[in-house]
């Protein structure tokens, strides 16, 4: 019965104990998602613009008629010779103007858990679940902020020379992919549905859409990404 009483016990220790891991892991996810929504919050706040023009709209027309002179002189002369008086219709347009204003501000995508923050728009079609997509990316460990001491892989030459990132064997081709074939992890996955060729942006999300409790090389465990990344070409045939 003693025996049993203390199975009975150190189950309830690591059950408790187990709870209690997964409650620390869950504060620290919400942590870094309000980490992740006051970043987005003020780069949103800091570029949002307001942009003021004047426009001139067309609101009729009508015809005049206006009286042509054509003057000739006499040869060598500044004598006037004749005067022939025409009379031509002209199609005069009535315009009035009005002051506008209108707002930019930066468009944000939520998707599964993912959050994409579009600094630049593309063109064409978005990519879907299904598509085939080209591009450059930077992966930085996020805390608050994206900066250099958090890049740990980078396809794109500029951001690894202007950060200092020393690869051992640095590749920096274009990587092209087709979204049902690759697998990403989780985060990037979903915040890349729905990028244009031409799009410049970056996908945040917290360590549990990331490498969860693994560690990954220089990636501790349970640490939320950021992706800059550089869309080239989208096709969804």
């Amino acid at each position: 019965m003693e025996i049993k009483n203390k199975i009975l016990a150190l189950t309830l220790i690591c059950i408790a104990a187990s709870s209690c891991v997964k409650a620390k892991l869950e504060e620290a996810y919400n942590k870094q998602d309000t980490q992740i929504d006051s970043y987005v919050s003020n780069y949103v706040k800091s570029n949002t613009k307001t942009f003021n023009e004047t426009i001139v709209d067309t609101v009729g027309s009508y015809t005049e008629t206006v009286m042509v002179l054509d003057t000739t002189y006499l040869e060598g002369s500044d004598q006037i010779a004749k005067i022939d008086t025409t009379y031509e219709e002209k199609l005069v347009y009535e315009t009035v103007s009005r002051d506008t204003s209108w707002t930019f501000v930066p468009r944000v995508v939520y998707s599964n858990g993912s959050t994409r923050l579009v600094k630049k728009e593309g063109t064409g079609p978005e990519l879907k679940a299904n598509g085939s997509v080209s591009f450059y990316y930077a992966g930085y460990t996020f805390s608050g902020s994206i900066n250099k001491a958090g890049l740990f892989v980078t396809n794109h030459q500029q951001t690894a020379e202007s950060n200092g990132l020393n690869l051992t064997d640095p590749d920096y081709s274009l990587y092209e992919i087709n979204m049902s074939e690759t697998e990403l992890i989780k985060g990037l996955h979903f915040g890349m549905i729905g990028v244009k060729a031409g799009e410049e942006c970056e996908i945040l999300f917290n360590g549990k859409d990331a490498f969860g409790n693994s560690t990954f090389g220089m990636i501790p465990a349970n640490s939320a990404l950021a992706f800059q990344i550089w869309v080239v070409s989208v096709s969804n045939d």
